[in-house]
């Protein structure tokens, strides 16, 4: 028998963590609740949560420290609850490395579906699924091409695998949320090519996404820090228009 995947919620309310809990419970998931920030970094190593459920108003350390917290140790998906739906508050979550935020009053079958969605896209395969494309790789890339097998490219000095959600750049792995590699994935999929900030929302988080356009722009920002570029590759702005992988 599989073993249930964990999901950890952090939230005061203890009505609403519980309602969000038993929702889980009937799809199978395995829950634990805590009630503060402090508690969630304690438990986080023990129980091993493969989503955590955070909500921003917590007693002492709030739910955004505890994301920028997790964050330095671990790319585990968090989908945020906030009474708060100005768009300032939903960037910064989403600068902090949040996968989703949703704002409270909220229907429960909602978040499950995106609970769903989540670690549908976070899902990983084993290493052996992973080796075998390594295996399978018989071309070598030259200097500024694109070598594509399956879920796997590559240009110089960036390799980017969506098998298993992992990221090199200069030979180094890159810690990298899930929008981000997806994001990263899709435009380099695609060299040269122009897309809008709707197209990619659409692409990336799917129609029923309730964010904005600058939610592409957040993560672009986050993608340059970590990915400079070099003189045959970039994250480039298309301005008025949107963004592409330039090559060449």
């Amino acid at each position: 028998m599989a073993e249930k995947q964990k999901i950890l919620i952090v939230d005061d309310d203890s009505s609403i963590a519980e309602l969000i809990s038993l929702y889980l419970m009937k799809e199978m998931y395995d829950t634990r609740i805590v009630e503060d920030g402090e508690s969630a970094l304690k438990v986080f190593p023990e129980y091993q949560p493969n989503l955590i459920i955070l909500d921003l108003m917590l007693p002492g350390i709030d739910g955004y420290e505890v994301c920028r917290r997790l964050r330095t140790t671990s790319n585990v998906p968090v989908i945020m609850l906030s009474a708060k739906g100005e768009t300032f508050d939903k960037v910064l979550g989403l600068e902090l490395g949040a996968d989703d935020y949703m704002i409270k009053p909220f229907d429960a079958k909602e978040l499950v579906a995106r609970v769903k969605a989540v670690l549908r896209r976070y899902t990983t395969a084993s290493p052996e699924q992973e080796s075998a494309n390594v295996s399978a790789r018989t071309v070598s890339a030259d200097s500024g091409d694109m070598l594509r097998s399956g879920d796997y490219i590559e240009y110089t000095d960036l390799i980017i695998s969506k098998t298993n959600y992992a990221v090199s750049y200069k030979g180094k792995t890159l810690e990298m949320p899930p929008k981000e590699l997806e994001l990263l994935y899709f435009l380099a999929s695609s060299p040269n090519q122009v897309f809008t900030r709707e197209q990619l929302l659409d692409h990336i988080w799917g129609y029923e996404f309730a964010g904005d356009s600058r939610t592409v722009d957040v993560h672009v920002k986050r993608l340059r820090e970590k990915l400079p570029g070099n003189s045959e590759w970039e994250i480039a702005t298309v301005w008025g228009i949107g963004y592409k992988f330039r090559v060449g």
